[in-house]
């Protein structure tokens, strides 16, 4: 009888010994669950908030350095094509430097190609505004690539009986322009004023340019201070990277591996 006690007391404690042992399994399970759960949620935190910063940084670059534009017509063929996304030097003209003959620049057309503001929803005009400083998308509608082709007292004439563009009496040597193309279908004769730009683009038959607002208040001159910046560079695609060499004269305007005559 004191076996069978003996053995009943054994028996009696052993089993809560065996429960104890696998609720305390049972209960460290869900503690490898929550650490696992909390490891997740810092690397998003911390994925987020490292993309935060790269897209603050890149908005700020965009804003004072350089800017993606996106090529969104053929205006400025064969120097840029449909799709180029060009790289917009916003330093060029910071420091007391004005636009030359020659350059390629990017503009704000308001108040000269284009009579009013943009239009349309605030909100989504923002994202659209983000989305074209990284070059993603197409440019604001005022938003213009042409070359400069005269300065401020600068007297252009279209044209001599060669049929080209002279400035101060001097003929240009466009070899950048669209084959097949003319210096210009428009006769025109303008004195550029202080202060403003007249603008064209390299594929003249294909462009809506300074030419196109010649009755119209400010006769198409672009103000200089609405310049935004300098056109370098072709940063994409890859197999067009190129400088840009601006100058109104020379067969090689942009220099890659191919070049462009």
């Amino acid at each position: 009888m004191d076996t069978d006690a003996q053995l009943s007391e054994r028996d009696r404690s052993s089993a809560p010994q065996e429960g104890c042992e696998q609720r305390s399994r049972s209960l460290r399970i869900p503690g490898k669950e929550r650490l696992s759960w909390l490891l997740r949620r810092a690397l998003w935190r911390r994925a987020a908030w490292s993309a935060a910063v790269c897209t603050a940084f890149l908005m700020l670059l965009s804003s004072f350095v350089v800017q993606p534009f996106l090529i969104p017509s053929s205006s400025m063929e064969p120097t840029l094509e449909v799709g180029d996304r060009v790289l917009v030097n916003k330093l060029a003209y910071r420091f007391g430097d004005e636009p030359r003959r020659g350059d390629v620049v990017v503009f704000d057309g308001t108040g000269s190609f284009v009579r009013g503001g943009p239009e349309g929803n605030p909100v989504t005009g923002l994202l659209r505004e983000g989305a074209a400083a990284v070059g993603l998308a197409e440019p604001a509608e005022t938003d213009y690539v042409k070359r400069v082709v005269g300065v401020g007292g600068d007297r252009v004439t279209c044209c001599d009986k060669r049929g080209r563009i002279t400035v101060n009496g001097a003929a240009l040597d466009e070899a950048y322009l669209y084959a097949g193309d003319a210096a210009s279908r428009v006769p025109f004769r303008v004195v550029v004023p202080d202060g403003k730009l007249w603008m064209m683009g390299d594929h003249r038959s294909a462009s809506r340019d300074s030419r196109d607002h010649l009755g119209e208040p400010g006769g198409g001159m672009v103000p200089v201070d609405r310049v935004i910046g300098r056109a370098d560079w072709i940063g994409w695609p890859y197999h067009r990277w190129a400088a840009l060499d601006h100058g109104t004269g020379g067969s090689r305007h942009v220099r890659n591996g191919q070049g462009h005559g």
